[in-house]
């Protein structure tokens, strides 16, 4: 039977987790979306723009893109001056460093037709500089043990380790939406070490469907996430609590619960939304219907809308301050921070309970407030 290459180093922080997912998600479609469109723009632009800063023949793309906005074009050309000051930065080692975009990266020697393309690779003399732009806004990348990275990483040694002395690979995610520029640094014998003691063997376990389900936050982009029996296990754990009222929780019960609230959430939201796609199907649930959710109304046409009202002698328009982005957009960054930086107030933000894993600074309790007094 032909093997089909389905272990992704884009997925491969969920296979990694969960060997047998890959399997089963080999069969699944998938889904586009209008986020998923928009990050390919974003792309597009981003290999334009570093591609004719390089001095390269390139085609302009902006009319072909359908989410092409301010937005887009400040953080692409944001990213684009990142890859130019590495650029710089890699003159240092060695006058003349190698500059790849959008190349196609082959860890094959570890994953079983393992590819992944690499929105921007740096060589120079010792060092190796993966750069990865992410659009998205939803989740904060992180590039500290970021298995897609690594991956990227090996198939850049792949390329240029007999050409190059490389003794040092770096990974940066660029994530502008999030304000995110996070960066890992390995050894070419770590990261080497990593790829023949955890990554090579566990791909050849989620190649032949083998290994053990495991459950947990990479479940978030698993294709049969709803459905896993593996997830509702993991999640319906928390039934054996009683739930009478939250004081008769103990502290202790209560910090077992608080790990997995979000992703119970999450499933919960999940198996919903599946069981509605499946009923407008035709899929029967004993004691559930489909009814029409509430609808807001709208006018057919704003622009008749104003000229009846214009003309009734009213003005039908209301007029309110830009917000910050907004306006960004309208002066230009370099406009803005000009004529309003100091009338910008960050408040300071809700307190929100999460894991001790988290990067931001604790904030002081009243617990804190007291001892200090």
């Amino acid at each position: 039977m032909a093997k089909h290459a389905f272990l992704s180093a884009s997925a491969s922080h969920r296979w990694l987790a969960c060997p047998p997912s890959a399997k089963l998600c080999e069969g699944s479609d998938d889904k586009t979306s209008p986020y998923a469109q928009e990050g390919t723009d974003a792309h597009t632009l981003c290999e334009y723009k570093v591609l004719k800063a390089l001095g390269k023949e390139a085609e302009n793309p902006i009319e072909n893109l359908s989410y092409y906005g301010p937005e887009m074009e400040d953080c692409t050309e944001g990213y684009c001056a990142y890859v130019l000051e590495q650029l710089e930065q890699a003159k240092e080692l060695c006058p003349d460093p190698t500059v790849l975009v959008e190349q196609r990266l082959d860890f094959s020697r570890w994953v079983e037709n393992g590819f992944g393309t690499g929105d921007c690779v740096i060589v120079a003399d010792n060092m190796l500089q993966i750069i990865d732009f992410k659009y998205g806004i939803g989740v904060l990348v992180d590039a500290e043990n970021n298995s897609q990275m690594m991956c990227y990483g090996l198939g850049a040694l792949e390329l240029f380790d007999g050409i190059y002395d490389i003794e040092t690979i770096q990974m940066t995610i660029f994530q502008p939406r999030r304000e995110n520029i996070s960066t890992f640094t390995l050894s070419k014998e770590e990261l080497l070490a990593w790829a023949n003691e955890v990554l090579m063997p566990t791909a050849k376990l989620a190649y032949e469907g083998n290994g053990d389900y495991s459950a947990g936050e990479h479940c978030q982009f698993c294709k049969v996430k709803a459905t896993c029996r593996k997830r509702a296990e993991y999640n319906l754990e928390l039934a054996r609590y009683d739930f009478e009222m939250p004081a008769t929780l103990r502290e202790s019960e209560i910090a077992a619960i608080l790990p997995k609230i979000d992703s119970l959430m999450a499933w919960g939201n999940d198996i919903k939304e599946y069981a509605l796609q499946q009923a407008l199907n035709g899929v029967h649930y004993d004691g559930f219907k489909v009814v029409e959710g509430r609808a807001i109304r709208k006018y057919t046409d704003d622009a008749a809308v104003a000229a009846v009202v214009t003309e009734a002698g009213f003005d039908p328009y209301e007029k309110k301050l830009l917000g910050i982005t907004a306006m960004t957009s309208l002066l230009g960054k370099k406009r803005f921070e000009e004529l309003l930086s100091g009338l910008i107030h960050k408040p300071q933000g809700k307190p929100t309970l999460v894991p001790d894993s988290d990067k931001r600074p604790s904030i002081n309790t009243a617990n804190e407030d007291f001892k200090e007094e």
